[in-house]
């Protein structure tokens, strides 16, 4: 039966929240390398998205595998939608990054060299910098149509180059062939330089019967070797920066002696990065295959070639000949591409201030004297990272290892630091006697190849691994610490339930909630949780709302109470706060309940499938929050008719969190740390400096600050309010 209600497509409405990232670079209240960090993060969020999202709906659109979800024609229509999208956002991109970051570079005694003209008193510097540093590391490879095609790697950047002979009286042709097989490298008889690219005799060669046909080739930028920014001499006050690239444009002529340079433009490829594993195989099979897939994602198949705009339509012509490329992979760019590269921008101007972020403060009743199993014995604790310490739980994970009570040691692992303290942690209490399980979900995205070998490491010291589970994502984040008084007596076991992961470098830079409680309830529950993911047990659940098992039952059983009580003529109220909406179930629980005239607000980060502005959702208000800190928490408020119910913890509202996932919900029980987070909630929805409306266009309309109120920037506002009631 078709819905009544209509949704937002996912990937657009992503692209909206990506372009909300990208407006941050406009912000001129921010340092001026803080505006700049958000371009970097738009791209590298961009470059992501082709390479998972747009390499899906390019497969489905190519017939190579099927979808339940989308036709081959809706994916070729989406993957139009996308590009066009993509482009009306470079083209911002562009014009933020040229007239506004630019100029406020110079006004700040930065010259970020962008075009051919270079000061005379640098042109000596480039020439030298460019003989001693870079040359050595450069290697033009010829490209030809009809002939060995080169293999160009993943989300590297290339230069493509267009030269001529030049015109001489006498033996060009002898001259040209000399020329080419000395400046191309020993490319010919046919070799692989390292990085996949083969050429043979036939390529290296002109056409000699017309010395005036242009010949074309690629680099590779030896970012390995030298760094993307260089620092040139300053002079009097100013500072001045150049792109590697455009140093070896300006040096073109020395690698290509016989020969009049045309032209040259940068180029890139986006490789599909999805890893296609058999999610039914065992956990050993599973291990094989990732073993052996992982090393393929460097290699999969194109799904963008990104280029620079300004390039002619006959040397583009000639590169998507060559290189096989299908008009619908073509992305046009910047003449500087892989923007992700500006967060290492060197700053010169040392008078240039940097944002003053909040730091992690310590709760002053858990100095590190006091003993968190005692406080937590007594009442529950909750923690908001980045704005508490994380060094909180790991001092927690490290009472567990010394208390001779503890009989075990029980966590989850979807992204960990590399060289994580609470790996190693983990590690000294099985080196320490006790029992360690943790279970490691090995499918998590660009962290396989992590999680895999901290995986092995951990079994080599002892820990029980538990691999993932056939067919589903364990996307939980949870601990228990189980205990019992040497004497055999019960004593209390703690439980952790967090919105985010045991990630302490993460947790310096996402906005997440840990819940720490000894209730018996919910330490019975956690536990039957480990029970089911050790495939022991189909259990009960009684307090924890865990998917696939009893939370969508309870969520609608809540949403439906919020419905009697506005049908009753009181008042109905949810705030729901995620990172991303978009199962059309839930969202027509929600467009049903506003019907009925309960009131919503929805803080959602990043997709929102829900539409605003509509008569079933006029009682619908969606917020998105981007900030100095990526608000990650997922928090969600059922007003009750004035008993709040508020629950945190692992899942989103997608399809694949509700349904495909292990996922844990908590209830906050203790009325303190529930008033806490409802006023986090309010804050957040107060907010009138980094808070957005998305409206039924996916527009963000900024949230305008009403003349005589105080400002309120969430993230700040909500720091300074811990700060003061830390106690």
């Amino acid at each position: 039966m078709e819905s009544k209600y209509n949704y937002f497509k996912r990937d657009i409405s992503w692209l909206s929240f990506n372009y909300r990232v990208l407006l941050e670079a406009l912000d001129e209240r921010l340092p001026l390398y803080e505006r700049i960090n958000f371009i970097s993060i738009y791209s590298s969020n961009l470059e992501e998205f082709y390479k998972i999202r747009v390499a899906d709906h390019k497969a489905v659109a190519s017939g190579a595998t099927e979808s339940d979800e989308e036709t081959v024609q809706s994916a070729r229509e989406l993957v139009e939608e996308i590009n066009k999208e993509v482009t009306r956002q470079l083209d911002d991109r562009v014009r933020i990054y040229e007239q506004k970051i630019l100029p406020a570079l110079r006004k700040n005694h930065i010259i970020f060299y962008q075009d051919n003209h270079v000061e005379p008193f640098h042109q000596q510097f480039i020439k030298d910098f460019f003989r001693e540093e870079i040359f050595p590391y450069l290697q033009p490879v010829p490209v030809s149509k009809d002939k060995i095609v080169s293999f160009l790697r993943d989300n590297r950047l290339y230069l493509a180059i267009r030269v001529y002979p030049k015109k001489e009286e006498k033996n060009k042709g002898e001259e040209t062939k000399e020329n080419i097989e000395k400046y191309t490298g020993e490319c010919i008889n046919e070799r692989n330089d390292g990085e996949g690219i083969k050429v043979g005799m036939e390529a290296a060669r002109p056409n000699v019967t017309d010395l005036r046909q242009p010949l074309y080739f690629v680099m590779k930028q030896p970012y390995a070797k030298v760094p993307r920014f260089i620092e040139l001499p300053s002079r009097e006050k100013n500072h001045y920066l150049m792109f590697t690239e455009d140093i070896i444009k300006a040096n073109l002529n020395l690698i290509f002696p016989g020969y009049d340079v045309d032209s040259s433009y940068c180029i890139k490829i986006s490789r599909d990065a999805d890893i296609l594993i058999d999610d039914t195989a065992s956990s050993a099979d599973l291990v094989a295959q990732l073993k052996k897939k992982v090393k393929k994602r460097k290699i999969g198949d194109v799904c963008r070639f990104v280029y620079d705009r300004a390039m002619p339509s006959e040397f583009l012509d000639f590169l998507v000949d060559a290189f096989r490329i299908q008009r619908d992979e073509l992305v046009p760019g910047d003449k500087h591409l892989n923007l992700e590269d500006l967060r290492h921008l060197p700053n010169p101007n040392k008078s240039l201030h940097s944002l003053e972020k909040p730091k992690p403060m310590k709760l002053t009743v858990l100095d590190e004297k006091e003993s968190i199993f005692n406080y937590v014995a007594k009442k529950d604790l909750l923690l908001y990272y980045p704005y508490h310490s994380f060094e909180h739980f790991i001092h927690f994970l490290y009472e567990a290892v010394h208390n001779p009570e503890t009989r075990e040691i029980m966590v989850t692992q979807y992204r960990v630091a590399e060289n994580s303290a609470v790996i190693n942690t983990l590690i000294a209490a099985a080196q320490n006697g006790k029992k360690v399980t943790v279970f490691v979900e090995l499918k998590a995205r660009f962290d396989e190849e992590n999680n895999l070998a901290t995986a092995e490491m951990m079994q080599a010291a002892g820990i029980k691994i538990i691999y993932s589970i056939p067919g589903l994502k364990v996307h939980a984040k949870v601990a228990l610490i189980r205990r019992r008084a040497l004497n055999g007596e019960k004593i209390p076991s703690y439980a952790y339930i967090s919105t985010g992961n045991f990630n302490e470098k993460t947790a310096t830079l996402y906005a997440d909630c840990g819940l720490f409680t000894c209730r018996k309830e919910i330490v019975a529950d956690l536990y039957n949780l480990f029970r089911t993911l050790q495939g022991k047990e189909d259990p009960k659940f009684t307090t924890l709302l865990v998917a696939r098992f009893n939370l969508i039952p309870e969520l609608n059983r809540l949403i439906d109470r919020e419905i009697s009580l506005a049908d009753e003529g009181k008042q109905g109220r949810i705030i729901l706060k995620m990172n991303a909406l978009q199962d059309p179930t839930m969202i027509d629980r929600l467009y049903e309940a506003s019907e009925h005239g309960v009131q919503i607000d929805l803080i959602v980060r990043g997709i929102c499938c829900l539409i605003p502005g509509q008569s079933y959702s006029r009682n619908i208000r969606v917020t998105r929050i981007v900030d100095s800190f990526l608000e990650h928490a997922r928090i969600w408020y059922f007003g009750n008719d004035g008993t709040p119910k508020v629950f945190m913890g692992s899942p989103d509202w997608m399809r694949r969190n509700l349904y495909r996932r292990i996922e844990a919900i908590t209830p906050v029980l203790a009325p303190d740390l529930r008033d806490n987070l409802i006023e986090m909630l309010d804050i957040q929805l107060a907010d009138n400096q980094k808070a957005c409306w998305v409206d039924d266009k996916l527009q963000n309309i900024f949230k305008k600050r009403t003349p005589g109120t105080p400002a309120v920037r969430a993230q700040y506002t909500f720091y300074d309010w811990l700060n003061k009631t830390n106690n």
